[in-house]
């Protein structure tokens, strides 16, 4: 009887530890969508710099843009997106609402839809603007126990998928944007 309890209570040990690294695991996954939202408020590529592994690769939605392959390569196109934003005296914000995570010890995929708010200078008079996407992104957790982007690809949708996501439990799911009718009543 009593290395049945014993039996029980390392079990049941086992199944709390494995319950905590995920829940460790999503957290560290979602911080992804956090740091990327700060880069593009803060139009600074070196907030997203340490997310992703030195072999990422990033697949455009362009058909006539390659696939940019290594770290450096990327950080080096959001370098150059930032620098038109900034360039425009604008500002940018972007918003992710991840629909599905396949997690395991060592990889994740996670599928979902981003937004993404351009706000010209006011002195315009443009309206903000906004355009929609889905993305792919897989990540893997590496020797130092930290997870790296590896593969990042999007392409363009409808803002209203980006607007009808339900929040799941431990995925990511954002600040919530209003639609920009909703947002555009409420500042004026």
């Amino acid at each position: 009887m009593k290395l049945f309890k014993f039996v029980l209570i390392l079990g049941l040990c086992a199944l709390n530890f494995q319950a905590f690294a995920q829940k460790n695991d999503n957290d560290a996954l979602n911080q992804f969508y956090k740091q990327f939202s700060v880069a593009f408020e803060q139009l600074d590529e070196s907030v997203i710099q340490d997310i992703y592994a030195e072999n990422a690769c990033y697949i455009p939605e362009q058909q006539n843009k390659e696939i940019t392959m290594g770290r450096d390569n990327i950080i080096a196109l959001y370098k150059r997106f930032f620098g038109k934003i900034k360039h425009k005296n604008a500002q940018i914000e972007v918003d992710f609402r991840v629909v599905e995570r396949q997690l395991d010890k060592q990889q994740a995929t996670d599928v979902g839809y981003y937004l993404i708010r351009f706000y010209p200078p006011k002195e315009t008079e443009e309206p903000v603007s906004e355009f929609a996407g889905k993305f792919v992104i897989v990540s893997k957790k590496k020797t130092d126990g930290k997870w790296y982007l590896t593969v990042d690809t999007n392409n363009r949708s409808e803002p209203s998928f980006y607007y009808s996501a339900k929040p799941l439990p431990n995925l990511y799911y954002g600040r919530q944007f209003s639609t920009l009718s909703e947002s555009s009543s409420k500042h004026d």
